[in-house]
């Protein structure tokens, strides 16, 4: 898939630096004292995370799910643009495309954000992000592999990005271009899963209590906890140990409301903050997290509740800052008790070790982007090949049946010779050029060769674009 512009000189072709510099190829013809401009497809990737933008600007440009659809419609109609796929998350606003026109391709974007959820560009431009050619590849991989995450690892965004890109699919706005990136970057992720420990240590607060409620009691199974608050901690906690396999969830806060709230999201069990020291009865793991000045667990308190529990073991995690759980209740036999900084200090040790697996991670996603570049400029190469060889089989097949009507007494043996012999000529014509044009290493070098082969053999560029068409189905 390409075009040829001749011009001139560079003088008069109208582009700006960026996109001269790190997306066309300019070559003088010593020939016709011209210039044969290469244009190219461009994987492009425009957009805002965590690291760029405030909760307030994601917040506002972001996609509801049932919006998706109407959404990519519209970047599809973006003649600058041939394939799109949305990627709309809490933390990240992403539209990967294929460019016919990387510089226009990236102001119909900039328009499109701020017309579609009508907030002026000036309030988010400084925000956005942009990723061109190999550094989108780059990106797509390190995103899928969980390396661009808010916590490295976490597994929650591959999930996300396979729904994007069915959305794409479904919406028939994803093409060969963004199909192959896809699947590769799926594939990279998995890699980076069972060939690195990225993801095996818990480095959330939230993850590191789940964890250690494990290790006490071996396995969530059977169990039960106790939620103490209904904010983002809490809920991530719960999170987790549903994820985990917790048999049971007892939620109180002291909006009654909020917890009947958050116990329909998890199928637990709202229960009165006033009858708190019921539930502490019940369960084998309370989790508090509130913003309460006083401590809401107090030391006698659960030691009353020990002797009802016949002494049977409870692990208390306190998330809260400052503290819900009295410290002293630690002290009391068969009960287990860890603080946030407590929580803090293994999340930060397994934080270490994940930064060790991510270079590792890095290592992978680097190999899988030289991969997938050097099939992303094959594309350019096989159409011109298979064309190629189409018009010289052409040629083969129109002068074999000349002499075949010439001598019309040849047996079948004969026939089958002549057949073999021009095939074999035209293999052997093809076969020097070929073979270089394939193993051209360097982008330059490939494009021009390209250009020549089609400009010597007259190769159209509709029988380029009825290859790409057949590669696509």
């Amino acid at each position: 898939m390409g075009l040829i512009v001749y011009g001139l000189g560079l003088k008069d072709l109208k582009t700006n630096d960026i996109t001269y510099r790190q997306h066309r190829h300019l070559y003088p013809n010593p020939y016709t004292k011209t210039f044969i401009f290469s244009v190219q497809m461009e994987l492009l990737v425009v957009g805002l995370n965590h690291k760029t933008a405030p909760i307030e600007i994601r917040e506002r440009l972001s996609f509801p799910e049932d919006g998706i659809e109407r959404a990519l419609s519209r970047v599809k109609s973006f003649p600058s643009l041939k394939e799109n796929m949305i990627l709309s998350t809490c933390n990240r606003v992403e539209i990967c495309a294929a460019a016919r026109e990387t510089e226009k391709a990236i102001h119909d974007l900039k328009e499109f954000f701020s017309q579609y959820h009508g907030i002026s560009l000036k309030e988010f431009e400084k925000s956005l992000y942009y990723h061109v050619g190999e550094e989108a590849v780059r990106h797509i991989f390190r995103v899928a592999s969980s390396l661009d995450s808010m916590v490295v690892g976490e597994p929650q965004i591959l999930g996300q990005i396979k729904s994007a890109y069915n959305m794409a699919v479904e919406s028939k706005t994803s093409g060969l271009i963004l199909h192959r990136l896809l699947h590769r970057a799926f594939h990279v992720a998995k890699r980076v899963r069972t060939e690195t420990k990225i993801g095996n240590s818990a480095v959330s607060v939230s993850f590191v209590a789940v964890e250690l409620a494990k290790k006490i009691f071996g396995t969530l199974e059977k169990r039960s906890v106790l939620l103490i608050g209904a904010g983002e901690m809490s809920e991530l906690a719960a999170r987790h140990l549903v994820s985990g396999g917790i048999e049971k969830v007892l939620l109180t806060n002291r909006t009654y409301e909020r917890a009947v709230e958050l116990a329909q999201e998890f199928r637990g069990e709202p229960i009165p903050f006033e009858e708190m020291n019921q539930g502490l009865k019940k369960v084998d793991i309370v989790i508090s997290a509130t913003d309460s000045s006083q401590y809401l667990i107090e030391h006698d308190q659960v030691a009353k509740v020990m002797k009802d529990r016949k002494q049977k073991p409870i692990f208390f995690i306190d998330i809260a800052d400052p503290r819900d759980i009295e410290p002293k209740v630690g002290n009391i036999e068969n009960v287990y008790l860890y603080n946030i900084d407590d929580l803090q200090k293994v999340a930060n040790e397994n934080i270490q070790d994940r930064e060790k697996e991510a270079r590792k991670a890095e290592a992978i996603v680097q190999d899988e982007v030289v991969k997938f570049v050097n099939w992303y400029h094959s594309i350019e190469v096989t159409p011109t090949i298979i064309a190629l060889r189409e018009k010289f089989e052409a040629i083969r097949n129109r002068e074999l049946g000349k002499i075949l009507s010439l001598y019309p007494n040849l047996t079948e043996k004969e026939k089958q010779s002549l057949e073999a012999m021009t095939s074999a000529i035209i293999n052997k014509i093809l076969h020097g050029p070929l073979t270089l044009l394939k193993k051209t290493d360097e982008e330059a070098m490939a494009d021009l060769y390209l250009d020549a082969l089609r400009t010597l053999f007259q190769l159209s560029e509709k029988s380029l674009e009825e290859t790409d068409m057949e590669r696509e189905k």
